[in-house]
């Protein structure tokens, strides 16, 4: 029989990387995020043998990861979601939400999923907005390091109610696009998605960085197309956007535009320095 003294051969569990976060949500706050992702990514989810998204930091409420396997589900049948919580009570509060595809688990920044396998997609909204700016390059490699090879990251912030929202895509080689998505009818200006500017580049909105002269230029472009509004706001949306193509990169086009989107190379609103 063995002492009482003998340590056990287990491990010590690891202590989640990251903060918790203040755990605000809504229900539909990131549906224009959910649309994109399951128009665009819904090909690699179909095509994996078993797909897996993260959605990571839910918060205090599971509803955004309920949601998510609805959403993707209907771009992928077989894809599985997992929500994962830095803060217990969280965790242990989504649990009877759990259902088949929809798991919770405790974790951070670490993406602790079983077996060790690499999700096809992590969703991390509104999360890295409490953190410093310096950090998120850490946060980034991080999480795209646990990305299986076609995976995306997705990280980005909106406002409470999800009318307006700008996020990143990454892949496991780093950040690719940035988006801009706003609900047309309550949109005054595009510079008004400024406030919602990922943590990378929120505090770059400022004179000499490429994100600033963006949305200078995109602001001029929807004065210019002011005569379309009498066609609608999506009209003049479109207008905008193909005027701005003939000076930045967009990697999207009049089907994306039509949602409310627009999509622009990561490379051309990179930090400066």
């Amino acid at each position: 029989m063995a002492s009482r003294s003998t340590p056990s051969s287990s491990p010590p569990p690891r202590r989640p990387v990251g903060t918790v976060t203040r755990g605000t949500t809504n229900p539909n706050r990131l549906r224009r995020m959910d649309r994109w992702i399951a128009a665009t990514h819904g090909a690699v989810l179909r095509r994996a043998d078993a797909p897996v998204a993260v959605d990571l930091g839910y918060g205090a409420a599971p509803w955004t990861a309920v949601e998510l396997l609805a959403r993707l589900r209907e771009a992928a049948p077989r894809v599985r979601v997992v929500g994962i919580e830095i803060e217990p009570a969280r965790v242990a509060g989504a649990k009877p939400y759990e259902r088949d595809g929809l798991s919770f688990r405790h974790g951070g920044f670490e993406v602790p999923l079983e077996g060790g396998i690499r999700p096809t997609l992590i969703r991390a909204a509104n999360v890295l907005r409490q953190y410093d700016e310096q950090q998120v390059a850490e946060v980034w490699e991080r999480l795209c390091s646990r990305l299986a090879p076609d995976g995306l990251l997705v990280e980005g912030t909106c406002d409470e109610i999800g009318r307006r929202h700008v996020w990143v895509a990454l892949g496991p080689e780093g950040a690719r696009t940035v988006t801009f998505a706003t609900r047309l009818g309550s949109l005054e200006r595009p510079s008004d998605l400024a406030e919602r500017l990922p943590k990378a580049l929120i505090h770059r909105n400022v004179p000499g960085e490429p994100v600033h002269a963006f949305l200078r230029d995109f602001d001029r472009a929807w004065a210019a197309a002011a005569p379309y509004a009498s066609y609608g706001a999506r009209q003049r949306w479109i207008r905008t956007a193909r005027a701005l193509s003939a000076d930045w990169p967009l990697a999207d086009g009049p089907v994306r535009w039509r949602q409310g989107e627009l999509t622009v190379r990561w490379d051309a609103l990179r930090p400066v320095g």
